[in-house]
């Protein structure tokens, strides 16, 4: 599987704080943007994978809103995960 409990743990830690704030919002982006570029991997190799593109498309817009919130609270956060994770924004 290309997402293991270590690699979570890996990213909670690094964007996150702890590995066991999961819930914090840099986390969850990071988490979602590591996904995002492992669907993409997918799809450049199987161009007719439609539920996979499904998939890529709903992660893209909840990544999108966790960035919104993130916008509307803290505006130095936000700046420093797109940064930091390299987001086109």
């Amino acid at each position: 599987m290309y997402l293991s409990t270590e690699t979570k743990k890996e990213i909670f830690k690094k964007h996150g704080g702890s590995e066991a704030n999961t819930g914090s919002t840099e986390g969850q982006i990071a988490l979602f943007t590591y996904r995002i570029s492992h669907l993409t991997e997918h799809l450049k190799k199987n161009k007719k994978d439609f539920n996979t593109q499904r998939s890529l498309q709903l992660l893209v817009g909840k990544r999108r809103s966790f960035l919104d919130y993130l916008k509307r609270k803290d505006i130095e956060r936000y700046r420093a995960i797109v940064k930091e994770l390299g987001l086109r924004r």
